[in-house]
C-alpha cells in the first residue's frame, strides 16, 4: 500500500445468525418482488392462466417459456386455426409474469414492409423535407432498456411474409442470444455519425408462421439460426378441446364435429405430394368469440361453407373434384 493512505479498519462484529436471512428476510424479498407488478395495478400471471382455453400441456408450455428466456428468439409454425396469435400473447404473458400490455407488442410483416418501418429511415415531411423517423423495433428496444428489470416481447405475425434480410438489416447479428446489450452495439444503416445501437437483453421475439402459405419463400437460414422453432398442431381431437366443446354444443355435435375434422386431417396428412402435416385445419375454426350463440348443427356447416370450404378448394386447386369431395364429406 502507498505510504500516507489511512485506511479505516473494522471488526466485523457478531450478526444474527445467516438463517434468519433465509428463513424470513429471503421469503419477503421474494414475495416483494412477486408483487411488483401488483404497484401498478397488475395480477401475476402464471402458466396455468395461460392455459386456460389453451390446447396444449403445461409441459409444452414450459418448455416454450423456458426456451424463449434462453435464446430469445422464437417461432410458432403451424397451419391455419391452431391459434399462434392467441398462444404467443399468453406466452409473452406467461414469461413476464403479470398481464403487462405495455411490454408487449405486435407488427404483422408484408411484402411491403421494409427496413425503414422497422428499424428506421428518412420519411418525407409535410413541409416537404425529408426527417430520420425511428421504427417500431427501435422504439420498442428504447422502452426496453429503460426498463432492463422487466422483460418485453415482441411479436411478429406472418415473419415468413416480408423479405426478411431487408426487414432487419444489420439487426440479424444483434438479434443473437449472445449477442445482446451495448458490448456489441453497431451503427445503423441510417444513424448520425457516433451513434450505435444493440438490442437489450431484455428483449425476447416470438415470430408466428403460417406452414399453410403456398407464396412463401423458405425462411432466411441466416434468421432460421437465431430462432428456435415449435410447431403447433391442431388439437380437435385432444380431450382438452373436447371438454370446451361440451360446454358450448350438444354431445351429438360434438362428436359429429371432431370425428369429420380429425377424417378430413388424415386424408391431408396422407396427401404428402401436395399437402402434407402443414396443412391440417386447426381448431380456432371452432372456437367461437360469441358464446351466446345458438351452436348446433347449422352453427358447425356454416364455419364448413364460409370458412373451411373456400380453403379446401385452395389446397385443391389443381383438383376440384377433390375439393368438393372433401366439402361434402365434412356435412354429409
Amino acid at each position: 500500500m502507498p505510504s500516507g493512505i489511512k485506511m479505516a479498519v473494522k471488526t466485523l462484529t457478531d450478526v444474527t445468525d445467516y438463517r434468519v436471512l433465509v428463513e424470513f428476510v429471503t421469503p419477503l424479498l421474494l414475495d416483494e418482488v412477486s408483487r411488483a407488478g401488483e404497484g401498478i395495478g397488475l395480477d401475476p400471471y402464471d402458466l396455468d392462466d395461460a392455459l386456460e382455453d389453451l390446447f396444449c400441456s403445461k409441459e409444452d408450455l414450459q418448455r416454450m417459456v423456458d426456451t424463449l428466456a434462453r435464446k430469445k428468439n422464437i417461432i410458432l409454425q403451424g397451419p391455419p386455426g391452431v391459434g399462434k396469435t392467441f398462444a404467443s400473447r399468453r406466452l409473452a404473458y406467461a414469461l413476464i409474469g403479470f398481464k403487462a400490455e405495455e411490454q408487449v407488442e405486435m407488427v404483422q410483416f408484408h411484402q411491403s414492409y421494409s427496413y425503414e418501418d422497422f428499424v428506421q429511415g428518412w420519411r418525407p415531411t409535410r413541409e416537404g423535407g425529408f426527417s430520420l423517423r425511428y421504427g417500431v423495433f427501435y422504439e420498442f428496444c428504447n422502452a426496453a432498456r429503460e426498463n432492463s428489470a422487466a422483460s418485453y416481447v415482441f411479436i411478429i405475425d406472418e415473419v415468413n411474409r416480408g423479405n426478411l434480410s431487408k426487414i432487419f438489416g444489420e439487426l440479424l447479428m444483434l438479434l443473437e442470444a449472445d449477442k445482446r446489450g451495448d458490448g456489441f452495439s453497431i451503427p445503423l444503416t441510417y444513424s448520425d455519425s457516433g451513434e450505435r445501437f444493440s438490442v437489450p437483453e431484455n428483449v425476447h421475439v416470438i415470430g408466428l408462421m403460417n406452414t399453410a402459405d403456398r407464396s412463401l419463400a423458405l425462411v432466411d437460414y441466416a434468421l432460421r439460426r437465431r430462432f428456435t422453432f415449435f410447431d403447433l398442431r391442431p388439437q380437435v381431437g385432444s380431450s382438452r378441446f373436447r371438454e370446451f366443446l361440451s360446454g358450448l354444443v350438444e354431445e351429438d355435435v360434438a362428436d359429429y364435429l371432431i370425428n369429420r375434422i380429425c377424417s378430413l386431417n388424415e386424408r391431408i396428412r396422407d396427401d404428402t405430394v401436395n399437402l402434407g402435416q402443414g396443412y391440417e385445419i386447426g381448431h380456432s375454426f371452432f372456437c367461437p368469440q360469441d358464446t351466446e350463440e345458438e351452436l348446433d348443427m347449422d352453427w358447425y356447416r356454416s364455419v364448413v361453407e364460409f370458412e373451411i370450404a373456400p380453403l379446401l378448394r385452395e389446397y385443391w386447386f389443381d383438383d376440384l373434384d377433390r375439393a368438393e369431395e372433401e366439402i361434402a364429406a365434412l356435412v354429409e
